[in-house]
């Protein structure tokens, strides 16, 4: 029998009288890529030097100001590609590029080395802090690790001294496994090494605070952020960082949270790849923080050519329900939404009145136009989709605005089709339906010709028409009168024993197009005298009467054959 429980909850932290709750963000943190460094030394197949110059551009476009971009000391490649950077210019003014190494001095030699002739960027040097690496991994006492981290830092200076990069060079320490680490420890470690570098200002010291392994929940990550920054006492000196991994799928929650306890800076990777189950996903991360309405001074508004270009360094495709980044996260499937998507598009201008912002729709937190995506993919059709679904792909694709009463008729024909295939309908499918079902029905009626008797009396209540019909192969002339043309047509249709006998519903009109070259499309409905059914048929021409014809002999034709 085990003599211990196998996980135990973490201790609480030891805060008095919490101050983050309350607390909101006011303003966008210090953005650090990780990306070619900490992301990249993950996959399974690293970035090529092409690959990590293009990776690193798209970061500067994107408008990150501090790159973490190489561990120099670890090969060849890493060092090859921070020279790259410095020797020809590849780095904007505003951007530092920062590079990593442990506090080793034949590896801090050859960091420093790396960055010969830069004129902005940080050297990152971490010590292992948590009872677990120092006593179980390096076999260190609590001393002999603040002796690590001093002699380290030491290192560090001497040798930025040495080679005239001190004024050019910021300092980041990192103790590791910061959340497993005794707090006051790691407080007293963070002291010495900042009395030891002597920061010119506070944006030449960085401590990063990393959850190494997510360990602990979201709150106490932020807990233990709160309880340093009151305890050090270097604060106002000091630049305080974050970086979250994700072993809970935890570390947006718990970077958000430790950003109101007081932290400055976070570091992370797009779409959140580093090892294991990853880093804190800064694009998940930054448009949170956009969604609320602050800005980020991070640029994702092309979200889908950075997707892309993740994709092929990494070889890692991204999820399809990954927030923001994946292709389905704008789009409704479920018959529910889609309605409420629907009639929140419609009425987006009331909304914004109801709630004094721009963008406040059902289901869809954050405007897809500010990623680049496109409206037309909000509602797609399965199986599961509902008839107000529909008639939005109809109305966003095709320009349709089907009436209300006509979306059942669709949707069931629809939902059939979905359940045959079962697979995802696209809007020409559902187009394709709406023709083959309400348009094109050919037979047993078919107009040949449709001309005035009284034309010129076409404004009066009283008009005449003389209508040319093919009923089931054989031409009849017939003669109807009515307030307009189309009553008129109605009553010749319904003189005919040879018709099926009929009232007319409902006709609603609509114009595709704005020009002078567009077309009508008239919908109308019928309901047959025998049973009291409903029928709907549609029309499309130059001419608004004859779409409407058009529409009338539609719905003839289906109530006559059903």
């Amino acid at each position: 029998m085990n003599k211990y429980p196998s996980y135990k909850y973490p201790e609480k932290i030891p805060v008095v009288n919490r101050q983050w709750p309350d607390k909101i963000i006011t303003k966008a943190p210090i953005w650090c890529s990780v990306d070619l460094r900490d992301g990249n030394q993950a996959l399974p197949i690293p970035m090529n030097p092409d690959q990590k110059s293009r990776y690193f551009k798209m970061l500067t476009e994107v408008g990150f100001k501090e790159i973490e971009v190489a561990f120099p000391s670890a090969s060849k490649d890493d060092f090859d590609f921070v020279r790259n950077l410095i020797e020809n210019n590849l780095i904007p003014k505003d951007v530092k590029i920062s590079v990593l190494t442990q506090a080793r001095k034949h590896l801090i030699e050859r960091t420093v080395e790396s960055l010969k002739g830069t004129k902005n960027a940080i050297l990152h040097c971490y010590v292992a802090t948590s009872d677990l690496h120092s006593q179980i991994v390096f076999h260190k006492n609590h001393e002999e690790v603040i002796k690590m981290a001093i002699e380290g830092t030491q290192l560090v200076v001497d040798n930025l001294k040495a080679a005239g990069l001190r004024d050019y060079v910021s300092y980041e320490f990192s103790p590791e496994e910061f959340t497993d680490s005794n707090l006051d420890f790691v407080i007293e470690v963070c002291e010495r090494v900042k009395e030891i570098w002597q920061p010119k200002d506070k944006s030449d010291f960085i401590v990063n605070l990393p959850a190494t392994v997510e360990r602990r929940p979201p709150n106490q990550y932020a807990d233990m952020i709160e309880y340093f920054c009151a305890n050090y006492k270097y604060r106002d000196e000091t630049t305080i960082s974050l970086h979250s991994h994700n072993d809970q799928g935890c570390a947006v929650a718990g970077t958000e949270l430790a950003l109101l306890a007081g932290a400055d800076r976070v570091e992370g990777t797009l779409l959140g790849h580093g090892e294991r189950t990853g880093n804190v996903d800064l694009i998940t991360f930054a448009l949170n923080l956009h969604s609320r309405g602050l800005k980020t001074n991070l640029d994702f508004s092309n979200l889908t050519s950075v997707v892309e270009l993740v994709e092929e360094t990494s070889g890692i495709l991204v999820h399809p329900r990954h927030p923001y980044a994946g292709e389905l996260v704008f789009t409704a499937f479920s018959g529910s939404h889609q309605d409420a998507i629907r009639k929140g598009m419609l009425d987006k201008d009331k909304a914004s009145e109801l709630f004094g912002v721009d963008w406040k729709i059902p289901y869809l937190h954050i405007n897809p136009l500010d990623l680049g995506k496109k409206y037309e993919q909000l509602i797609r059709i399965n199986s599961q989709s509902g008839k107000g679904g529909i008639a939005y792909v109809l109305e966003k694709d095709f320009g349709l605005r089907l009436p209300k009463p006509m979306h059942p008729a669709l949707g069931t024909l629809v939902q059939k089709l979905a359940d045959e295939k079962g697979d995802e309908i696209t809007s020409a499918e559902v187009y394709g339906l709406f023709k083959k079902h309400f348009v094109e029905i050919s037979s047993p009626y078919k107009f040949i010709s449709v001309e005035y008797i009284n034309k010129e009396l076409t404004s009066s209540n009283d008009i005449s028409i003389k209508a040319k019909v093919e009923i089931n192969g054989t031409t009849e002339e017939l003669i109807g009168n009515g307030n307009g043309p189309i009553s008129a047509v109605v009553h010749a249709l319904q003189r005919s024993h040879k018709i099926t006998d009929f009232h007319l519903e409902n006709f609603e009109e609509q114009s595709l197009g704005s020009s002078e070259d567009s077309v009508a499309m008239a919908y109308i409905s019928i309901k047959r005298k025998e049973d009291g059914v409903l029928f709907y048929g549609a029309g499309q021409h130059s001419n608004i009467d004859w779409a409407a014809m058009y529409a009338l002999i539609a719905a003839l034709n289906k109530a006559s054959i059903v």
